[in-house]
């Protein structure tokens, strides 16, 4: 047990050495973009600052994914406490603060394991603390994967709508911030049903989204 605790506590330490290395990397790139490029596989991305990316994609997002991302610290313990309490097999996205996913994108590997949510839950507390709010979520917004090989909103946006990130419209922006949770199975220029009914709702919030975004504008 020892054994093993010391090797996660070097394991953790590795891990924010990287995270304190990557907040002065202009742009950091995620484990599966490198997996890619290391199979041979193409990549699309076209890094982009966040003062660059439509205000609607930005609210968007943070509605969609993680509605409290400019109350909390990195992540969710309410929804942490409930994935606990429920005890239902690993846990879920919906406990995934963006804080989390932007560890695990940029530090950790994909899949569900309560392994990977020990290290993201530090990890995400860390990147708060050293990047603040800004920082995560331009980096979220350019290493999250917007489908085959498209990787960040400037990619995703010139790809699906033939327009820069600047320039999505509130229904795009639905749309983009909509298909995050399952890029590859949600089409955003042939969205299902249930796709466009959760971009309506996105779409219907984005004027009252003011708290929460406050953090980021």
């Amino acid at each position: 047990m020892v054994r093993w605790a010391l090797r996660l506590a070097f394991l953790l330490g590795a891990v924010a050495a990287g995270a304190l290395a990557l907040q002065t990397v202009i742009h950091p790139v995620s484990t599966l973009m490198a997996g890619r490029w290391l199979t041979g596989q193409p990549v699309d991305r076209r890094w982009v600052p966040l003062a660059a990316v439509s205000p609607k994609l930005v609210a968007s997002v943070i509605l969609s994914e993680d509605g409290q991302f400019c109350h909390e610290h990195g992540i969710d313990v309410s929804a942490l406490r409930e994935v606990i309490a429920d005890g239902d097999g690993a846990p879920a996205r919906g406990a995934s603060t963006i804080t989390m996913q932007v560890a695990k994108n940029l530090f950790l590997w994909p899949g569900r394991s309560y392994l990977r949510k020990a290290l993201e839950i530090p990890l995400a507390v860390l990147l708060d603390a050293l990047w603040g709010k800004r920082r995560v979520l331009e980096a979220y917004l350019n290493v999250a994967e917007w489908g085959e090989g498209i990787y960040g909103i400037e990619a995703a946006a010139q790809d699906h709508f033939h327009v820069g990130a600047s320039a999505l419209t509130g229904r795009q922006a639905a749309l983009l911030a909509t298909a995050l949770p399952n890029p590859i199975l949600r089409s955003v220029t042939q969205p299902s049903r249930h796709h466009r009914q959760l971009a309506r709702r996105i779409l219907d919030m984005q004027g009252i989204a003011g708290p929460h975004v406050a953090c980021v504008e």
